[in-house]
C-alpha cells in the first residue's frame, strides 16, 4: 500500500511543481507582510506563552483562547467558545469561522488546527530570550508557536486582500495534551467541523518534513496471578507472577518488534507478594520476600500503530501470547482505546504536493513526507477520516514536554509565509 501511495505522491509532486514555480502578486504581498510583522509576531507569542495554560488550568486555557479570539474577530471571523461538561475538568475549545463573501468561490474549505494547552501545570516557564534567535517558555513551540503561525498567516492573507474570499475554520483545542473523556464529547465539535472541510492543516512542530501520517495510540494492562509458595519450589510448584510477566513481555518483543510503524512499550511494572496498582494514575506499590514466589504482577504500557488493521492484528497476537501461561500462573490482558491513527492517503499526498509547490516557490526547497514513526498521536487523527490532512506546519523547537522547551524564532516567519501561501492556494483553487 505504502509503495503505491509513494508512486502517487511522486506523480502529484511533479504535477504541482510544474504548475506553480513562482509566487503570484498577492502571495508576494503576503511574504512582505510577514517580513514586516516579525516583531509584532514575537511579541504576541510572548504574550500567550506568559499565560499559564496547563490542560487542567481551565482559566489559563480560556484566557489564552480569548487572546486569539480577539485577533481572529478583528479579521472577520465569527468566534465561539465550546465548553465541556464540568465533570470533564477541561476548559473547552476555541472555534472561529470565516466565510467567503462571494458565494462563487470554488476553493476548499480549510480547517486550521492547533491547541491552547501545555503539558505542564502551574506557572510554567515564562517567555525569555536565550540568544538572538532562540526563546524558551512553556508551550513556546508545542504549540503556541504554531497557533501564532496560524494567526499571522491569516493576517498576511488579509493584508494581501485574499482572506475575504476564503472559507476557513480555525480550531484551537483546549485539551490536546490530555484529552477529556469521553472523546465522543470532547472531540464532537471538531469532528463536525472536519466534515464540513475538504482539507485539514495542523500546526504541530516542524520536523523538517511534512506529516502525511501519524500513528495512533492505545494502552494495555497485563494482570498476572500465580500460586504463592516457598521460593525453593519455583521451578516445580509454579513459576510465579514475575516470571510470567517477563515471559509475556519478551514474547511480545519477539513476535511483534520487527513490524514497521508498530511499537509497544511497558511503561510501568509492579510485582510481589503485596501489590497495589492504580491504572488511572499509572502508579503502584509493592512488597515481598525473597523466599516467597510472587503471586501478583501488573504491567501497563502503550501500543502505537499506523492503521486500525495493524492495531487489531497486534492485539490478537498479544492475546494469544498471554493465553499460554507458565505453570502455576494465569494472565489476562485488557486494552483501552486512545487516539486513532492518521494513515497515509492519496488525498494527504495531494496536499503534500501543493505544499511542495509552495516551499519551492518561496525558495525554501522541496518538501518530503516524514516517517510516521517520528510522530506521536495528535488531534488531527480524530478527523483524518473525514478530510485530507497534513501536519507539522508549525515552528521549529526543541525540548517539548520538558522544562527546557525552546522555539527558534527564525522559524516563525518561515512557517508563517509557508502557511499563508498554502492556505491561499487551497482556498482559491477548484476542488
Amino acid at each position: 500500500m505504502l509503495s503505491l501511495l509513494r508512486s502517487f505522491a511522486a506523480i502529484a509532486l511533479t504535477t504541482a511543481t510544474l504548475a506553480a514555480q513562482s509566487l503570484s502578486p498577492a502571495e508576494q504581498k503576503m511574504r512582505d507582510y510577514v517580513e514586516q510583522s516579525r516583531t509584532e509576531q514575537v511579541r504576541f507569542l510572548e504574550k500567550v506563552v506568559n499565560i499559564s495554560s496547563g490542560t487542567l488550568n481551565q482559566a489559563g486555557v480560556r484566557a489564552t483562547g480569548d487572546a486569539f479570539a480577539v485577533e481572529l474577530a478583528a479579521l472577520g471571523f465569527e468566534t465561539r467558545w465550546v465548553s465541556l461538561p464540568p465533570e470533564m475538568k477541561r476548559a473547552g475549545h476555541l472555534f472561529a469561522e470565516h466565510k467567503a463573501k462571494r458565494s462563487r468561490n470554488t476553493g476548499k474549505t480549510v480547517l486550521l488546527l492547533g491547541h491552547l494547552d501545555t503539558v505542564y501545570e502551574g506557572e510554567g516557564q515564562k517567555f525569555a530570550m536565550v540568544d538572538d534567535s532562540i526563546a524558551k517558555g512553556a508551550g513556546s513551540a508545542d504549540m503556541k508557536g504554531g497557533d501564532v503561525v496560524i494567526l499571522f498567516a491569516l493576517k498576511a492573507m488579509a493584508a494581501a486582500g485574499t482572506l475575504s474570499d476564503a472559507n476557513i475554520i480555525v480550531v484551537l483545542m483546549g485539551d490536546e495534551e490530555s484529552g477529556g473523556e469521553p472523546d465522543s464529547i470532547s472531540r464532537r465539535d471538531l469532528v463536525a467541523a472536519a466534515k464540513r472541510s475538504q482539507a485539514v492543516l495542523a500546526f504541530e512542530e516542524d520536523a523538517g518534513k511534512a506529516t502525511i501520517a501519524r500513528r495512533g495510540f492505545s494502552s494495555w494492562q497485563l494482570n498476572v496471578k500465580a500460586r504463592q509458595a516457598h521460593s525453593s519450589g519455583v521451578f516445580s510448584s509454579g513459576y510465579g507472577a514475575i516470571y510470567e510477566a517477563a515471559r509475556v513481555l519478551n514474547e511480545f518483543r519477539e513476535a511483534l518488534s520487527s513490524q514497521p510503524n508498530l511499537t509497544f512499550n511497558p511503561g510501568v511494572i509492579v510485582g510481589g507478594t503485596t501489590v497495589t496498582f492504580d491504572s488511572s494514575e499509572i502508579s503502584g506499590t509493592t512488597a515481598g520476600k525473597l523466599n516467597i514466589i510472587a503471586p501478583t504482577a501488573f504491567v501497563q504500557g502503550d501500543l502505537r500503530f499506523l492503521t486500525r488493521g495493524q492495531l487489531d492484528s497486534a492485539r490478537v497476537v498479544m492475546q494469544s501470547i498471554v493465553s499460554k501461561s507458565l505453570p502455576g500462573t494465569t494472565s489476562t490482558i485488557s486494552f483501552a482505546t486512545g487516539n486513532p491513527s492518521m494513515p497515509p492517503t492519496p488525498g494527504n499526498y495531494a496536499l503534500l504536493a501543493v505544499l511542495d509547490s509552495v516551499t519551492r516557490a518561496l525558495g525554501q526547497g522541496p518538501t518530503e513526507a516524514l516517517d510516521p514513526g517520528q510522530r506521536g498521536a495528535g488531534d488531527i487523527s480524530y478527523i483524518a477520516a473525514y478530510s485530507d490532512a497534513l501536519d507539522g506546519l508549525g515552528v521549529v523547537g526543541r525540548g517539548s514536554h520538558s522544562p527546557d522547551e525552546t522555539v527558534n524564532l527564525r522559524s516563525l516567519p518561515v512557517a508563517t509565509v509557508r502557511a499563508a501561501v498554502l492556505i491561499n492556494r487551497l482556498t482559491h483553487r477548484r476542488r
